[in-house]
C-alpha cells in the first residue's frame, strides 16, 4: 500500500501504488496540481480548468464540475480522482469512486485549504513542493495581517437574476475577511439570494462585483448606482474583483495577500 488517508468528507482513499494517471474535477485543485509539477500526470479535467493557460488543449476534457460523462473517465483509466464536495455532485463522486480511488475535498476555511494541499502531495509522492507551498501560503498571509489595513462592510456578489451572495460558512466569507472585508452577510448561510431593495438597506460600504461565476459589467454596476441615487442615499464603492482569489482554495492562495494588497490601494 502507498498510503491510505482520510479526505475531508471522512472517506477512506487507499492507493496501492503512486498515481501516475490523475483526474481532477475541480480547476483550482487542477491549478494546484501542476504548481506541483503533476501535468504529465494529468490525464482528464473539466472545461472550466482553464489555468494554466492552454491546460484544456493538451489534456482530455471530461465534461464540467457538474456534469462530467463517465466513459471518458473509464477511457482515460485513472487510478486517482479529485473532487470537491460543493463544486462536485454526490451522484459524481459516487460514479467517480467506482472507477478508481477518489478524494473529495470540503473547504470552508483557509486551513481546510491548507490542509487539502498537504493531503494532495502525500497522495502523489510530492509532499517537499506542498508543504513549501503551505509555508509559502501561511507567510504572505501572516504578513499581510501584521499590516494595517480597516475593515470596511462589503457586499460580495456572485450572481445576478437574482442577485446571489455569500453567507458566513463559506470559503469567500473566511478570505473576504482576511483581505480586509467584513461580510456585510455574516451570520447568513451559504448563497442568499437578494434584491435589489435588499441590497440598498444593507447600505454596504463597498460592493465587490466578483468575476466568476457570472460576469458582471458596467451596466451592472449602473444599476445598482442609479438605485442608490433613486433611494436618495450614496452609492457604495463599486470594485470588480478577480473572483478566483477569492474562491480558489489551490496554489493561487499564495499570490492572493499580495492582490489584496494591489485592491486595497485602489
Amino acid at each position: 500500500m502507498f498510503i491510505s488517508i482520510t479526505d475531508q468528507c471522512y472517506r477512506t482513499v487507499d492507493l496501492p501504488q503512486r498515481p501516475l494517471r490523475i483526474v481532477s474535477l475541480v480547476p483550482s485543485q487542477t491549478e494546484l496540481l501542476v504548481e506541483l509539477g503533476l501535468e504529465e500526470y494529468l490525464v482528464g479535467i473539466t472545461r472550466f480548468c482553464e489555468y494554466p493557460t492552454g491546460l484544456i488543449d493538451k489534456i482530455k476534457v471530461v465534461g464540467g464540475t457538474k456534469k462530467v460523462i463517465a466513459s471518458r473517465i473509464w477511457e482515460v483509466q485513472p487510478d486517482l480522482i479529485i473532487c470537491n464536495k460543493e463544486e462536485n455532485t454526490q451522484e459524481i463522486v459516487l460514479a467517480c469512486q467506482e472507477i478508481a480511488p477518489t478524494y473529495v475535498s470540503d473547504i470552508a476555511h483557509l486551513d481546510d485549504a491548507i490542509e487539502m494541499i498537504a493531503d494532495i502531495g502525500k497522495m502523489t509522492g510530492t509532499s517537499f513542493k506542498a508543504k513549501s507551498l503551505v509555508n509559502r501560503i501561511k507567510i504572505n498571509f501572516n504578513h499581510f495581517d501584521k499590516e494595517s489595513h480597516s475593515a470596511v462592510n462589503a457586499l460580495y456578489l456572485i450572481w445576478k437574476n437574482p442577485y446571489m451572495t455569500v453567507g458566513s460558512d463559506t470559503f469567500i466569507h473566511d478570505i473576504m475577511e482576511r483581505g480586509g472585508y467584513k461580510n456585510i452577510m455574516d451570520g447568513a448561510s451559504r448563497y442568499p439570494e437578494l434584491t435589489l431593495q435588499n441590497i440598498i438597506n444593507l447600505n454596504p460600504e463597498v460592493i465587490l462585483f466578483s468575476s466568476e461565476p457570472y460576469a458582471f459589467n458596467d451596466l451592472d454596476k449602473k444599476e445598482i448606482e442609479d438605485a442608490f441615487a433613486k433611494a436618495e442615499l450614496k452609492s457604495p464603492r463599486l470594485l470588480t474583483v478577480d473572483g478566483t482569489y477569492f474562491s480558489w482554495y489551490g496554489s493561487r492562495l499564495k499570490d492572493t495577500p499580495n492582490y489584496f494588497k494591489q485592491l486595497n490601494s485602489n
